[in-house]
């Protein structure tokens, strides 16, 4: 027996257990003061870190007044306008002893640096900081939708981030690439690995050279990565593994990175919100501990910090005792196991290997494809493309069965969940936080230095017009009082601002099999409309989750209809005149941010103003019953939520709410 063999052997109380990973929960909600409270709670339960989210306005660059805002204030996580805002968050927080993760992209630079306004206000050692910010913009084109400003300036931004943080908050990471929404995206396990490495490389390409040779790897080590687990164990733990060996392949061949401490794959997960059901919600609770074990077990691919969803989330918001739950599971597998006490469980084993290398090369193979474009900035369209059309065939094998969801299109008869009790089983934000952050930023407006706040502003825009790295002002300007939507205004006055793909094509795809009853309706309809059914699909507000409405898309084109879908973030007006310009048979609306009331109730009275009123419109979201109820009593024709999986069924309501024959039967 060899020496490795006995080691393995050992009795793990001849070693050091191995430190757990840290244990964060993914929150913000409401108010800076409500979130603050929600974090000490937290952290008293036994938290080990933080992870903020952030509101819509917040991630895109509007201040709580803007009018995009409307309906979107403390909706998916925390208002944050200005130094106040963030001194109320991490209020009685010590932040020299905290490890915080800021889910933030576009607009990082800004809230890095009112975190580093606030550390300096409780007198912190601002080297000492630890944590994350997301600063990946790349994924935000492709997926999530909170972009503010065209990829090459966006892409210097991250650098200015990084190369600011490397000398001035050298235990920051300065940006974590973030896969975790391409899965949702739909994103193939190659096509994860794959184009998260290929952000990587487009960062590490901008960041080189900025700073000495010598210098580079210790930079190249902060460099960070956000990641998926989904529910096929095996192939999500081999992809874990996959992402350690091809980082540590890149930063060496490519890079020159000698050192390994420097090529370690340094990692975070949240585990798969998008598997999570709305119909038998319990057992999601199985499904997250499933998709937690992906990322654990395997020690050589352990991840080092973990934030798990709540069972309840494809129903709303999570209440704190959801998010205990989820943080509970967590501490049971870190403290009441033997997990952290074993070498590497899977080392050896054939099935694990020969399923590790063949993801590698896939992902090689996806690797040299995004090169031949100039890589991932070249390749934009390209990926969203991709995602599109692989989220569609997951779709399809659900649809069709080939892939079985316990509750969803299998084993669906059972009890009601007694976890939904008389909230809904998830937490509402009060309608009144909106008009009461408004208040708080007015007064605050009323009450700082304007002229520290112009001089400021103006000192921002001359860094960034002169191509200078912007956080030192951007520092200056959050001490100064300065809002998120002003510091915005700057950069997108000085490098524009940008619309991603929607990767729908206006050609049919090759997945029109079994589409032929919907076909032949649709083209009955259109021979009674007189022209070709006209359905058009719109995202109001800031939600940039633009899955469905691709899906629902990307569907209605293949059954032959004539679409009108121009992507993200537009507003009830600009979703009427679309209308009124193509004269839609039906308007379809996707708003996933929790935002529908006051949206939906905003664009019907602009339907009926525009003489629409007699067009139907349909809704689909994370809506609970009684908005749903609400929503029809709007004149909604039909609402749908993530339990309505079947996109035919969705299909034939179009046709038939277009039906001319249909209306004139009523």
């Amino acid at each position: 027996m060899s020496q490795t063999q006995k080691d393995r052997q050992s009795s793990p109380s001849d070693r050091k257990a191995d430190r757990p990973w840290l244990i964060r929960t993914y929150a913000g909600h409401s108010t800076a003061e409500a979130s603050n409270a929600l974090y000490r709670s937290n952290l008293a339960r036994g938290q080990t870190g933080l992870s903020v989210a952030f509101d819509l306005p917040t991630q895109t660059g509007y201040d709580s007044d803007h009018v995009l805002a409307r309906g979107e204030v403390g909706k998916v996580g925390v208002p944050i306008c200005h130094l106040g805002d963030m001194r109320s968050l991490f209020a009685d927080i010590p932040l020299d002893q905290m490890n915080t993760s800021m889910t933030i992209n576009a607009t990082a630079p800004w809230l890095l640096a009112l975190y580093i306004a606030v550390a300096e206000e409780q007198g912190a050692d601002v080297t000492a900081l630890q944590g994350t910010v997301q600063n990946d913009l790349i994924k935000e084109y492709l997926s999530r939708g909170t972009y503010i400003c065209p990829p090459k300036p966006s892409l210097k931004m991250i650098g200015d981030v990084a190369e600011y943080c490397y000398t001035h908050v050298p235990k920051w990471n300065p940006m974590n690439v973030c896969s975790y929404h391409l899965q949702e995206a739909g994103a193939t396990p190659e096509q994860e690995l794959a184009f998260a490495l290929a952000t990587a490389i487009a960062v590490l390409d901008e960041l080189k050279p900025r700073v000495p040779a010598a210098d580079f790897p210790a930079l190249a080590g902060r460099i960070s990565f956000f990641v998926n687990a989904g529910i096929r164990f095996v192939t999500e733990m081999c992809k874990m593994r996959a992402f350690v060996d091809l980082w540590d392949e890149i930063l060496q061949e490519r890079y020159g990175v000698e050192d390994p401490k420097f090529r370690r794959f340094r990692y975070g997960v949240q585990v798969n919100s998008l598997g999570l059901t709305e119909q038998q919600p319990e057992n999601n609770v199985y499904r997250i501990l499933i998709e937690m074990l992906a990322v654990t077990l395997s020690k050589n691919a352990r991840a080092r910090a973990v934030q798990l969803p709540a069972w309840n989330e494809a129903l709303g918001l999570p209440r704190p005792w959801d998010q205990q739950w989820s943080m509970r599971m967590q501490q049971i597998l870190a403290y009441e196991t033997d997990l952290l006490e074993f070498d590497d469980l899977f080392d050896g084993n054939p099935a694990v290997e020969a399923k590790v290398e063949a993801l590698k090369d896939g992902a090689r193979h996806e690797l040299e494809t995004l090169g031949g474009m100039g890589g991932a900035i070249g390749a934009i369209d390209y990926m969203k493309a991709r995602l599109v059309d692989s989220n569609a065939e997951r779709l399809n094998r659900i649809e069709r069965n080939e892939t079985v969801v316990v509750g969803v299109n299998k084993y669906t008869e059972g009890e009601p969940s007694p976890l939904q009790t008389e909230d809904g089983g998830i937490m509402v934000v009060d309608p009144a936080t909106e008009a009461e952050q408004i208040g708080r930023l007015e007064a605050w407006r009323a009450e700082r230095d304007a002229g520290a706040v112009k001089a400021a502003l103006a000192a921002l825009r001359a860094a960034a017009d002169k191509g200078e790295n912007i956080m030192p002002a951007s520092i200056n300007a959050a001490r100064a009082g300065v809002t998120t939507g002003e510091w915005a205004a700057q950069m997108r006055a000085v490098y524009g601002e940008y619309r991603g793909p929607t990767g729908v094509s206006a050609s049919p795809s090759n997945k029109t099999e079994g589409l032929d009853h919907i076909r032949e309706a649709v083209d009955a309809v259109s021979v009674r409309l007189g022209r070709r059914l006209k359905f058009l699909i719109g995202k109001p507000g800031l939600d940039g989750h633009s899955n469905g409405a691709e899906q629902i898309a990307f569907r209605a084109r293949d059954c032959g209809m004539d679409i009108g879908y121009d992507g993200i973030r537009l507003t009830p007006e600009q979703i009427v005149s679309a209308a009124l310009e193509d004269s839609a048979h039906v308007v379809g609306l996707s708003i996933l941010s929790g935002s529908h009331l006051p949206l939906v109730e905003e664009l019907m009275g602009r339907m009926r103003d525009a003489g629409l009123g007699d067009v139907p419109v349909i809704v689909g979201g994370i809506i609970p019953d009684e908005d749903a109820r609400r929503l029809r009593e709007m004149g909604v024709a039909r609402v749908y939520t993530p339990k309505d999986f079947e996109l035919n069924t969705i299909m034939m309501d179009v046709v038939a709410l277009a039906d001319p024959k249909a209306v004139a039967a009523q």
